[in-house]
């Protein structure tokens, strides 16, 4: 009999458990929490609905849809891949922020109302930006700190929109809205927004990645975007606002990750460049976008991990992840460039590979939906996608022997080829036989990708930008050089803002602390002597002598006495 059992809470469980055990056996015990949840993932039959009360409201903590299932499949399934990539790793931080970050994944994935949404969301923001803090360098607490200003900003704005949601409805059960329905659903799709890496508002992702942990990267790259999508997917269907914007993040992320220096950091443009491709799909909101995005989702997050536990490896092995600094490892890191030229292979959409049998969905409802342009833009990107991450990326980690070359290389160990190596393998098994991931997705369809006019598209799109890159590549060598972002405008403006919010407000609550104290000191000093207070606003013509200066006693007594008789004369009058 099936466990109704949310599966958020067998990955948080480990949060108790984990802290209890030898420290030497956490990294092997991390592995039983996700694959529980993976088998109740498997395990929970669709349609199955738990709930329970809260206040006047009714919480919706279980519910099973197949677009549910098929994030939570993927989610569990790479939580335990990243596991068996962190096995050598001994950090009980890092083991729980990982745990408490992809159960709040799985408890956004399979809840039915806001309120859980949101805790699990804000539990989301917590756990990530532990991993970025984990690394401590100074680097990564200011860029975990911008992280976590970014999460909490998009969280305020779905906090905002369910709260004007639950009181104009009152409801908090999970809809989906109509363009432009209310205001309350433009705050909470501006939040989703901001966790999706949305241009603009994208900046948090190729700042912050880059200077995490080894292992914290390679987590980081699998949930809070893909979460972003799967709820843009239950909420927003069918916004056409979402094309613009998943087309301009499928171009925008392509075109930086070409300019970055940074191994993980071109890797971190590219999310957003992936990520683009999904909300585009969600945005032209038919069954087949549905079911692209959906698929894309599930493909993204194994290939893309696999991609960063190749640049991690790199890390670990040299010291280092800037192209500039790498070079000739070909021969000395064969199984790792294997690796990571699967997952390359299979985010540019090559043939018989992950990524080909997803993005030609998203592509080909594009053009169901006779949106042309936006089609050929995705395709653009996909040239893009290719020639940074498929060729230039690998070419100058591995091969270019202009580079430094490292003498001294530390073993990678066997946990992180193990994961590249069932990642790889899942990669190329879902590539050959598509069926197995389409009968999980929302929808029935009906598409084959192995068509020749596909397959011509793709291998066309592979052949000619390679041939491109080979005959410029000598006037490409990558150079150390930082490329401005949007991040720059808040960053330049920071110390003006700081000295105008802080430096200014500290300045005034100071000068009125300084007064205040003058004022207190001037009444004590004032009610201890008001002669010689008063003495002060004339020039003195001698020395004080308080014999001479002082009042006689009878003229205190005397005016006590005037003020008593008016005080009675006026009281009887």
């Amino acid at each position: 009999m099936p466990i109704e059992l949310p599966p958020v809470l067998v990955m948080w469980l480990g949060l108790v458990l984990l802290p209890l055990l030898p420290k030497n056996i956490r990294p092997a015990a991390f592995l039983a929490f996700p694959l529980a949840a993976l088998i109740l993932v498997l395990t929970i039959p669709l349609g199955t609905v738990v709930t329970m009360p809260f206040a006047t409201y009714e919480l919706v903590v279980l519910e099973v849809t197949q677009i549910s299932r098929v994030f939570g499949i993927i989610f569990a399934l790479i939580a335990f891949l990243c596991g068996v990539y962190a096995l050598h790793m001994r950090d009980t931080g890092q083991q729980a922020a990982a745990l408490l970050y992809s159960g709040g994944a799985l408890g956004v994935t399979f809840c039915g109302d806001f309120f859980t949404l949101l805790v699990c969301w804000e539990v989301m923001a917590a756990g990530s930006t532990y991993l970025i803090w984990a690394r401590r360098s100074d680097a990564a607490q200011r860029a975990g700190m911008r992280y976590l200003l970014y999460h909490l900003l998009g969280g305020s704005f779905l906090l905002a929109g369910i709260v004007i949601h639950a009181q104009t409805t009152g409801s908090l059960l999970l809809t989906t809205f109509t363009p432009g329905e209310s205001f309350a659903s433009w705050l909470i799709l501006i939040g989703v927004l901001i966790n999706a890496a949305a241009v603009p508002l994208h900046a948090w992702l190729p700042d912050s990645y880059p200077k995490a942990t080894i292992t914290g990267t390679v987590i980081l790259s699998a949930f809070t975007t893909k979460t972003a999508v799967y709820v843009l997917a239950i909420l927003f269907p069918g916004w056409p606002l979402l094309i613009y914007i998943g087309v301009a993040m499928a171009l925008y992320g392509v075109s930086y990750a070409f300019l970055a220096n940074d191994i993980r950091e071109i890797l971190s443009y590219h999310i957003i460049s992936q990520v683009g491709f999904m909300v585009a799909a969600v945005g032209i909101g038919t069954e087949l976008a549905i079911n692209g995005a959906a698929a894309f989702a599930f493909s993204n997050i194994l290939y893309k991990s696999l991609m960063f536990m190749g640049a991690g490896a790199v890390l670990y092995a040299t010291g280092t992840s800037k192209l500039s600094e790498l070079g000739a490892l070909a021969s000395r890191m064969r199984w790792v460039l294997i690796f990571y030229m699967v997952g390359a292979l299979s985010i540019s959409g090559a043939p018989l590979f992950m990524g080909f049998v997803t993005k030609t969905i998203i592509i080909t409802s594009a053009g169901e939906s006779y949106y042309y342009v936006a089609k050929f833009l995705l395709i653009l990107a996909s040239v893009g996608t290719f020639l940074s991450v498929g060729i230039k990326l690998p070419y100058y980690t591995w091969y270019h022997e202009e580079k430094v070359h490292h003498k001294e290389l530390k073993p990678v160990p066997t946990g992180m080829i193990a994961a590249m190596a069932a990642t790889s393998l899942l990669c190329i098994v879902y590539g050959i036989f598509p069926g197995l991931l389409y009968q999980e997705l929302p929808y029935d369809m009906i598409f084959k990708p192995f068509t020749f006019p596909l397959l011509v598209e793709s291998t066309q799109i592979l052949i000619f930008t390679f041939l491109g890159f080979w005959y410029v590549r000598h006037k490409m060598t990558p150079k150390d050089y930082i490329s401005l972002d949007v991040d720059w405008f808040y960053r330049k403006a920071a110390p003006y803002f700081r000295r105008v919010f802080v430096g200014w407000v500290n300045a005034f609550f100071d000068a009125s602390e300084r007064m205040g104290f003058r004022f207190a000191d001037y009444v004590s000093y004032l009610s201890s002597d008001p002669v010689q207070v008063l003495r002060k606003f004339r020039a003195p013509s001698r020395d004080f002598d308080a014999d001479v200066d002082r009042p006689p006693l009878s003229t205190p007594i005397m005016v006590t006495l005037l003020l008593t008789v008016l005080v009675a004369a006026w009281s009887l009058w």
